[in-house]
């Protein structure tokens, strides 16, 4: 019974994927390069974390985006690894990569974190993620900041938002 909610996750996940048409129409500026094909998909469930901050040009404040803290499941439901502030990806063997944002677009539903294309280099040893040279997030739904208001009084508290994205892994043809 350890693993009913990781299953209960992919199963949603899936039947979601499954279901919309928006699985199948990944913008183009999401799309992958030419020498790369997808490698694995991986669920993610987990938080977006944001703090209340001072705004770079000392305008007020405003909810800042810190970093996302997430376990990763395979089609079976089974935890292969955590995602985490780099961001990164690491696998339960220890391998590892650190994606940059290369380009993202707005997910097609208003209240889910954008869609993203990532370029990634490995920090880990080699193993299930040691290959990977770029990730696109898709399917996602919640993460997004708080809308209750950002206050002085709030600065440096931070939030938890509960989300979950698919994430396909592309390493060299």
């Amino acid at each position: 019974m350890k693993h009913s909610t990781p299953i209960a996750l992919c199963a949603a996940l899936l039947a979601t994927a499954c279901a919309s048409p928006l699985t199948a129409q990944v913008p183009d500026t999401l799309k992958p390069a030419a020498n790369e094909s997808l490698a694995m998909i991986v669920a993610a469930k987990g938080v977006q974390i944001y703090e209340c901050r001072a705004r770079k040009d000392g305008s007020g404040v405003e909810w800042a985006f810190v970093a996302p803290d997430a376990d990763l499941f395979d089609a079976r439901g089974l935890t292969i690894g955590r995602h985490g502030a780099g961001p990164y990806w690491q696998a339960r063997d220890g391998s590892r990569v650190v994606g940059t944002v290369q380009a993202r677009a707005d997910a097609p539903v208003a209240s889910a974190i954008p869609w993203l294309l990532l370029v990634t280099r490995s920090t880990g040893p080699d193993g299930t993620f040691g290959k990977v040279t770029s990730i696109q997030r898709i399917n996602t739904v919640g993460g997004l900041a708080p809308s209750t208001p950002c206050t002085r009084d709030a600065t440096g508290s931070s939030v938890r938002v509960d989300y979950t994205a698919e994430y396909r892994l592309f390493a060299p043809r």
